[in-house]
């Protein structure tokens, strides 16, 4: 590890744990407003105003011969002033990025950490870029997206299509909290995945579906919150749609178990309208768990969604795909995928943090 990184570890450890629970940790930030709107293809790229920001990709895969996968590339950026280093090296931002491959028997996960130079982010063409690990568009259209990331044993050469993008929450505005925390939130969450993935050194073609997130804000939470269950869900059927929902947990105080303080949504139809999901239409259990080095990860989910639009219940349940779908990083997250039973069937990816 070079020397900048070694002295930057400190800010990066302190301003990911902020970026898993949402800290009201802020560096002059500029604050995140109801009813500005989001451009296109400006807020592709990065927005160096707020201070946690970060382009997120999932994808459910399948080979020819069945055997499935789930793959996450991640690239976030911070702001981290507090280094006071003078250099055309750094713009005061900081840049990590997280490439994660699972089979239904284990998962693995790798991270990158890099300054300006290293890391590159532009709008359109777009491109989103940390050493050899890069997602970008084939043309000034954003989609096509092509993804490719290699390291030893392990890589993905996939490209994504043909989704809808969908702003969540008012027009883009997404409410995290009850207190008014927000961030600007935008997806394509039907996206067609197709490529080649290297799992344990052995090649195979593939094909699935996949998500991709845009989040960036200001500080957010207060220390009353430990973290978040976020579920992005394609259903089954072509014509479906999809679904994403998150809960946000308030700290567990001594002898209690935490529980869902905040939770909020977006029920997508295949065109990409969206029927915005409050706290008041969800609710969310945890019902099955899994202990791992001593701390308690929930791994299946009863979710009842009240759907505003028609005043009918949808019950859900949620299983998670592995049994352990840790991120084992400088700090550890859960991010795997999952089966969807019930009111209808479907696939998708949960992230867990604050465990």
């Amino acid at each position: 590890m070079n020397t900048f990184l070694s002295g930057s570890l400190s800010i990066l450890f302190y301003t990911f744990c902020s970026l898993q629970v949402y800290s009201s940790y802020a560096l002059a930030d500029e604050p995140v407003v109801r009813g500005t709107p989001l451009i296109f293809p400006q807020d592709h790229g990065p927005h160096l105003k707020q201070s946690i920001e970060w382009w997120y990709l999932t994808a459910n895969l399948k080979s020819a011969s069945g055997k499935r996968f789930g793959v996450q590339w991640t690239l976030f950026r911070t702001q981290a002033d507090q280094a006071n280093l003078i250099s055309p090296w750094w713009d005061n931002q900081l840049y990590f990025s997280h490439f994660a491959l699972e089979d239904d028997n284990s998962h693995i996960a790798f991270e990158r950490f890099a300054r300006t130079g290293q890391a590159e982010i532009i709008p359109q063409p777009f491109m989103a870029r940390i050493d050899h690990w890069i997602l970008q568009s084939q043309s000034d259209h954003f989609l096509p997206l092509e993804l490719q990331a290699k390291e030893e044993g392990y890589s993905v050469n996939l490209t994504f299509s043909n989704s809808p993008r969908v702003l969540h929450g008012d027009k883009g505005f997404s409410q995290k909290t009850g207190e008014g925390h927000a961030s600007y939130y935008y997806s394509y969450p039907l996206l067609e995945a197709a490529g080649s993935i290297t799992f344990k050194d052995e090649q195979y073609q593939v094909t699935g579906s996949a998500w991709y997130d845009r989040e960036w804000s200001s500080g957010l939470l207060s220390e009353n919150y430990s973290g978040w269950d976020w579920f992005s869900i394609q259903k089954s059927s072509p014509d479906s749609g999809a679904l994403m929902v998150f809960c946000l947990r308030e700290k567990a105080l001594e002898g209690r178990q935490q529980k869902y303080r905040y939770c909020s949504g977006s029920d997508i139809s295949q065109s990409g309208q969206v029927n915005t999901l409050n706290h008041q239409d969800i609710q969310l259990k945890a019902t099955e768990f899994v202990t791992l080095d001593k701390h308690q990860y929930p791994i299946q989910w009863q979710l009842n969604i009240q759907q505003p639009s028609d005043l009918t219940d949808t019950q859900l349940t949620i299983q998670s795909t592995n049994k352990d779908s840790r991120n084992p990083l400088s700090i550890p997250y859960w991010e795997g995928r999952v089966q969807v039973s019930g009111d209808f069937n479907g696939v998708g990816y949960v992230e867990l943090t604050g465990y």
